[in-house]
């Protein structure tokens, strides 16, 4: 049964009007966050870069880029700038000497605390008398539907690269030259090139014998 098929309560619809109001959310959220960031010299994407480290500890780059699923580009501008804010450091990766692992500074961490207990005392507000058990719930609701639709996702990669090949590749058409019963012409030299090469002279001790 589809979306459309679906009556006003079926798990489609209302499956639907969830993912309808995710865009429009994020937005608000991020436009709070930023104020909340306002004078730091942060993003709202930075501090969600900060937030990972302080979850999961050091990582690299890639990881981080994975774990934000965000290309990898992005992410490396913004530890760059925290980099030169003081708020993160890189240190050696003993498994891997060419992708060294960031990780907060102290600083950084005491930054990253104190935006967690603003946002917390703002989230205390908005969610007065929204019991914990229904936040429960829209949290399983939606890392269902984010692993769902990620699954989805490699689906179609998976089978949109051997559909778009129709048939066996075709062979690179040549320029055929045209025949013609004419001898090749032999080209023409000059004196110089009948002259021999200085490199070709035999070589000759000291004095002018052959060696």
């Amino acid at each position: 049964m589809s979306v459309t098929e679906g009556g006003a309560d079926s798990a489609e619809h209302l499956a639907y009007e969830v993912i309808r109001r995710l865009w429009p959310l994020h937005r608000t959220v991020v436009r709070a966050v930023e104020r909340e960031l306002s004078g730091t010299g942060l993003t709202a994407g930075q501090r969600a870069l900060l937030d990972t480290l302080r979850t999961h500890g050091p990582r690299t780059v890639p990881e981080l880029a994975r774990a934000l699923e965000l290309d990898r580009q992005p992410v490396q501008r913004w530890v760059n700038h925290a980099r030169e804010l003081g708020l993160l450091e890189t240190v050696p990766n003993p498994e891997h000497r060419r992708s060294p692992l960031i990780r907060l500074t102290p600083e950084g961490a005491e930054v990253t605390s104190a935006l967690q207990r603003s946002e917390a005392a703002g989230l205390r507000r908005v969610l007065a008398g929204v019991p914990a058990a229904d936040v429960a719930t829209a949290l399983h609701v939606l890392d269902r539907l984010g692993e769902d639709f990620r699954a989805l996702a490699r689906e179609d990669e998976a089978r949109s690269g051997p559909s778009r090949t129709a048939g066996p590749p075709r062979e690179p058409r040549t320029l055929q030259t045209p025949q013609t019963s004419r001898k090749p012409r032999k080209p023409r030299t000059s004196p110089a090139d009948r002259a021999p090469h200085p490199t070709a002279a035999p070589h000759t001790g000291r004095h002018g014998a052959e060696a």
